[in-house]
């Protein structure tokens, strides 16, 4: 499909190239066509003010290479001209005349003899100047072949130009596409086990010979892995919705000093069930403009990574003012620091830094929605490992009132 992709982009790059260029080209033909004739017929008028001019006005040391042909009201003809053409051909001059004074038009062009004429009407009859195109034509042959071969090696350029653009150009479709069908096997991958765990209690359910006392175990185990389902269908919902941009949808002015104490309230509790201290430092009077639900969402992702994944200690939350327009909210669990690879994975969808997935209703995909909420409110999320601990960051755009 990639493939398809590039072809169909340097398919229509070069179309587009190429209509350009047989436009500005076309134009450069036609007006230079139109500037040499209208030069020529603007020498021919002159001429005709008086035909015994055999030079090119402004220019009286050139010979013009045209001739006149006066045709009195009884069809005599009277010839003038220079030593360019053979004027004694009587049948030949009859013959061009007449095709002259037959056209419809003033002034026109005879190509079997690289001739253009002019007509002008006068008293005593009719005044035919003849006048030589052979140098505009070679001009207009020599234009045409530069033309071709600038347009040629034009192409030639811009096709390996169109090239190296749509490998850049597909380079994030490449780079989508890639993750999609990454998602599409880690979703399958978690979705494998408790499905199969499902269906294997499902069988034994339906076994006449199993005994009584083991099915309510049977039943209980289905329960469970039917909701881990649903949390993980949950989760994915809601990670669809962040990317098609639901969060805007609700964004407000709101106190994000007050939310973060909402939010750590419930968390007391579990961190003191693990074994751990929790150390806030929430500094008063931060409003940023968001979403309260979805910010509280990122906040909640983040302690309950810190209560599972903290080692024994003390983990540290805290959100304070960060220069004149952000602030910045941190949490700061002990243990295995991560290296700075694994950093950057975590915000990866369905990524675990020990690479075991286990049935602890964690798929993966929190602080994958946690980096998308925080980027639809203008802000950024890192992590940072080292001396024994992981610290998360988010830094936010402060709502600042002069």
């Amino acid at each position: 499909m990639l493939k398809k992709l590039r072809v169909r982009f340097v398919c229509i790059v070069m179309a587009i190239v190429l209509a350009m260029l047989s436009v500005i080209f076309a134009l450069v033909l036609h007006f230079t066509r139109q500037s040499l004739a209208q030069e020529s017929i603007s020498m021919m008028q002159s001429v005709a003010t008086d035909p015994r001019q055999l030079n090119w006005p402004g220019a009286s040391s050139s010979r013009l290479p045209y001739f006149t042909v006066h045709v009195s009201a009884f069809g005599t003809m009277r010839v003038s001209g220079n030593s360019f053409y053979d004027l004694t051909d009587t049948e030949l001059l009859t013959s061009l005349v007449e095709e002259a004074i037959d056209s419809r038009d003033t002034a026109g062009q005879i190509p079997a003899y690289n001739l253009r004429f002019y007509k002008v009407r006068e008293p005593g009859g009719e005044t035919v100047i003849f006048a030589d195109v052979s140098s505009e034509t070679a001009t207009m042959r020599s234009l045409w072949k530069l033309c071709l071969l600038i347009g040629s090696g034009s192409l030639a350029v811009f096709f390996v130009l169109s090239l190296l653009l749509a490998r850049w150009a597909v380079r994030p479709v490449e780079k989508a596409w890639a993750q999609q069908k990454q998602f599409v096997s880690d979703a399958s991958h978690e979705l494998k086990t408790p499905l199969t765990v499902i269906l294997t209690n499902a069988e034994l359910l339906q076994d006449g010979d199993y005994p009584e006392t083991e099915k309510r175990s049977l039943a209980d185990n289905i329960l469970t892995m039917a909701r881990q389902m649903r949390g993980l269908v949950e989760s994915l919902l809601e990670l669809a919705r962040v990317d098609n941009g639901a969060v805007r949808t609700s964004f407000e002015e709101i106190d994000l000093s007050d939310l973060a104490e909402k939010a750590l309230l419930p968390f007391e509790p579990v961190f003191y069930e693990k074994g751990l201290a929790l150390e806030t430092g929430v500094e008063p009077g931060i409003r940023v403009r968001g979403s309260e639900k979805h910010l509280r969402q990122v906040m909640e992702i983040l302690l309950d990574n810190a209560q599972k994944y903290s080692a024994p200690g003390t983990v540290i939350c805290k959100l304070e003012k960060q220069g004149h327009s952000h602030c910045l909210l941190s949490v700061c669990t002990p243990g295995e620091p991560l290296s700075p690879r694994e950093a950057k994975d975590v915000f990866k969808r369905f990524y675990r830094a020990d690479k075991v997935r286990s049935m602890d209703h964690s798929y993966g995909l929190g602080l994958a929605i946690a980096d998308n909420i925080v980027q639809e409110h203008g802000g950024k999320i890192w992590c940072e490992g080292g001396e024994g601990k992981n610290t998360f960051f988010v830094q936010l755009p402060r709502e600042t009132h002069n």
